[in-house]
C-alpha cells in the first residue's frame, strides 16, 4: 500500500482511531445512498487455494463441493456449472436461480463462446408500465410482485451448453441439488441475515410458509431448511430435460403466479415456451500484455470494464489517492457510454455499427484526454468514429443482485459464469412449479434492469428502454483472461453487486495484473469505484487522509459497505490458484 491507504489493518477493520477521524468527513460526504443489492455480512479470511489439476470457485461451499463432485467423476467444466447452479438456487436464493438469468463465458481450449440466458421482456410488457402518472415508480414499488419479473434463462443457456460441452449425462448432475432439498441444508448466516429485513417475502403465501416460522419471523441459522418443491422440479427436468421447466405444469404455475400477484404482470405461458438462449461473439480488448474477453451487449460488463482499465493507462500507480483520482475519472466516462449506447442488440445497434468502436484505441486515448488533476463535472457520453448519437441517455438507477462462479477442469477448459435473480430474492414470488409441496424458487425482478423512462424530455427513446421480447442491460462481467501473445488462459473471474460489479472485476484485474499480486491479495484489497457520480469508499478500506485528498481534487465522496462476491481462478506454474472474496461465504474447491 501507499499514503493515504491502510495496509495489513484494512483486513481487520478500522481502527478506533481511524474510525473517529473518518466518520464526521464520511458524513458530510454522503449524497443519495447507494442501495446495495446484498447486505454485508462481515468478512472472513480467505487463504487462497491451490490445486494442480481442476478447481471451481462458488459463492457457498456446499454449490462448490457440488461441482467438485462433477468435476472429480470426469465432468467438463460446464458439467460442474450446471451442477453449481442447481445447489446455489437451493443454498443463496437471494442471489440466482431457475427463476433469473445468466451470462456466460466458456473456453475449450480452442474456441472462446458467449452465452447469454439473460430474461427476455414478456410480449405483454410495456414501455411506460414503470411509470405512474408521468413518474417513475421507486424501487420499493416497482420490484415486489409480478410486474418486474421477466422470463427465466438460465436454464436454458446451461442445457444448451451441456448439448454442446457436457460430458456427464444431464441427470447426473441434478444428484447433489437433489439430495440436498431433500434432506435439508443448515441455513448459513449470511442467508439468515438477509431474511432479516425482507418484507416482500412476507406478502407472498409461498414464500412467507417457506422463509419465516409460525409466528412470521425468519429462520435463524442453523435452521435445517428442507425444499421439496425444489427437488421434485429438479426431478422432472432432470428426467425430462429443460422442457420440462418451459412449458407444463411448471411453467404454468410461474405464469399464474405472476398474473395473480398483489401487482400483477404480463409474463405468460407462451412467454416462457419461446424463450431461447442465444450465442454471441464474445468481446476482447487488450490491456497491458493481456486479452481481457467477455460479453457484449446487452451485459456492458466488458466494455466498462476495459474503457475503465484501458483510460488508466499501461503503467497504473499503486493504490493512492492519484490513481483513485485516475480510475474514477476513466470509471465516469466509461459509465457515461454505458448510459449512452449499451442494450440488447438484438434492438439497438451498435455505435458505428460494432461495439469494439467503444474499445478502440484512438478513441479511448481521446477520452482518456478528458482526465485532467480535478474532478469533471457530469462527464457526458463520447462519440466513436462514424458514430451518432441517435438515443437518448439513461439516467443512473439501481441495478442489483447475482452471484458468480469460474471453473477450470482437468483438461484445461474453463468458464466464468455469473447469475443472477436482480434485487435479494428477486421479486418476492417463489414459484413451487405446480407441485402444491412446500417452498420451490424465486422468481426474478429483471424488468427493473430497464430504463423506468422511456424517452427523455424531448421524447428521445432510451436504447435501454422497455420493450417486448427485449433482453435488459445488465453489468454482469463474467471474464476469461488470455495472455495476448501466447494465447494461454491467465485467469477466469467475476462478481455479484449490481452496477459495482464493474469496479469490482476492474479492481481484481488491477491488482493481479498490474500490481503483481495473487488473486486472493487482490480481492482482499478495499473495494473502490464510481458509477459516474461520487467516489464510493469501502467502509473500513481507507484512512481519513485518502477521502480529504479527494476531496481536494474535487471529488464528493460516499464511504459504505460494498459486499463484493469475487471468485477467481489463476493459472500458477504448477497448476491453479483460487480465490474467494472473504466479505462472503465462497470457496475454491478442486484437486
Amino acid at each position: 500500500m501507499r499514503r493515504g491507504i491502510l495496509g495489513q489493518g484494512f483486513l481487520r477493520g478500522l481502527t478506533a482511531l481511524a474510525l473517529a477521524l473518518c466518520l464526521p468527513l464520511c458524513r458530510a460526504q454522503v449524497d443519495t445512498p447507494l442501495v446495495q443489492p446484498e447486505a454485508a455480512s462481515g468478512r472472513y479470511t480467505k487463504p487462497g487455494w491451490t490445486y494442480r489439476h481442476e478447481a471451481v470457485a462458488a459463492a457457498n461451499p456446499l454449490a462448490a463441493e457440488a461441482g467438485e463432485r462433477m468435476l472429480h467423476s470426469g465432468g467438463s467444466a460446464v458439467d460442474a456449472a450446471v451442477a453449481v447452479q442447481l445447489v446455489l438456487g437451493l443454498v443463496e436464493p437471494q442471489s440466482s436461480g431457475l427463476g433469473g438469468g445468466a451470462f456466460m463465458l466458456s473456453w475449450d481450449g480452442h474456441k472462446l463462446e458467449a452465452w447469454d440466458g439473460r430474461e427476455t421482456a414478456p410480449a405483454g410488457s410495456r414501455p411506460d408500465q414503470f411509470l405512474r402518472d408521468g413518474k417513475p415508480l421507486s424501487m420499493s414499488e416497482a420490484v415486489p410482485g409480478g410486474l418486474s419479473v421477466g422470463t427465466p434463462g438460465a436454464l436454458a443457456m446451461l442445457a444448451q451448453a451441456h448439448a454442446e460441452q457436457g460430458r456427464l449425462k444431464w441427470a447426473r448432475l441434478f444428484e447433489p441439488a437433489i439430495e440436498l432439498a431433500d434432506k435439508g441444508f443448515a441455513i448459513s448466516p449470511r442467508l439468515a441475515l438477509l431474511l432479516q429485513g425482507q418484507p416482500k417475502l412476507a406478502l407472498d403465501r409461498q414464500a412467507a410458509a417457506y422463509f419465516l416460522d409460525a409466528e412470521g419471523k425468519p429462520w435463524p441459522v442453523g435452521h435445517v431448511l428442507r425444499n421439496p418443491a425444489y427437488a421434485e422440479v429438479l426431478r422432472r427436468i432432470a428426467k425430462a430435460g429443460p422442457q420440462a421447466f418451459y412449458r407444463g405444469a411448471v411453467a404454468a404455475d410461474i405464469a399464474a403466479r405472476v398474473k395473480n400477484a398483489a401487482q400483477p404482470g404480463s409474463l405468460a405461458e407462451a412467454d416462457l415456451a419461446g424463450y431461447r438462449a442465444l450465442k454471441r461473439e464474445p468481446l476482447c480488448a487488450q490491456w497491458r500484455r493481456y486479452r481481457l474477453c467477455g460479453m457484449p451487449p446487452p451485459s456492458a460488463g466488458l466494455i466498462t470494464v476495459a474503457q475503465t482499465l484501458i483510460m488508466l493507462g499501461p503503467n497504473p500507480a499503486p493504490l493512492s489517492v492519484p490513481l483513485l483520482h485516475r480510475f474514477v475519472e476513466a470509471s465516469r466516462l466509461a459509465f457515461a457510454d454505458r448510459a449512452q449506447y449499451v442494450a440488447d442488440p438484438d434492438f439497438v445497434p451498435a455505435p458505428a455499427g460494432d461495439w469494439h468502436s467503444l474499445l478502440e484505441a484512438d478513441y479511448l486515448r481521446e477520452r482518456a484526454a478528458l482526465i485532467g488533476e480535478r474532478a469533471m463535472p457530469n462527464p457526458a457520453a463520447g462519440v466513436p468514429h462514424g458514430a451518432t448519437l441517435a438515443f437518448a441517455a439513461q439516467v443512473e438507477q439501481v441495478e442489483n443482485g447475482t452471484s458468480h462462479v469460474s471453473i477450470v477442469d482437468r483438461q484445461g477448459h474453463a468458464l466464468a459464469l455469473t447469475t443472477s435473480v436482480e434485487s435479494a430474492f428477486g421479486s418476492g414470488l417463489m414459484s413451487d412449479g405446480g407441485t402444491g409441496l412446500p417452498g420451490g424458487f424465486m422468481l426474478n425482478n429483471q424488468l427493473t434492469d430497464f430504463s423506468f423512462r422511456p424517452t427523455d424530455a424531448d421524447g428521445k427513446p432510451v436504447a435501454n428502454r422497455l420493450e417486448p421480447g427485449k433482453r435488459p442491460r445488465s453489468s454482469m462481467a463474467p471474464t476469461l483472461v488470455f495472455d495476448a501473445d501466447s494465447g494461454r488462459l491467465v485467469m477466469s473471474l467475476g462478481a455479484p453487486g449490481g452496477s459495482v460489479i464493474i469496479p469490482f472485476v476492474s479492481k481484481t484485474l488491477l491488482g493481479t495484473l498490474a500490481w503483481g499480486m495473487d488473486a486472493q491479495r487482490a480481492v482482499d484489497l478495499p473495494n473502490f469505484g464510481s458509477l459516474g457520480g461520487p467516489v464510493l469508499l469501502e467502509t473500513g478500506g481507507f484512512d481519513a487522509a485518502t477521502v480529504r485528498g479527494l476531496e481536494a481534487l474535487g471529488h464528493r465522496v460516499q464511504w459504505l459497505d460494498l459486499p463484493s462476491g469475487i471468485q477467481v481462478i489463476e493459472r500458477r506454474k504448477q497448476g491453479w490458484f483460487g480465490a474467494a472474496d472473504p466479505r462472503r461465504e465462497g470457496v475454491v474447491r478442486g484437486d
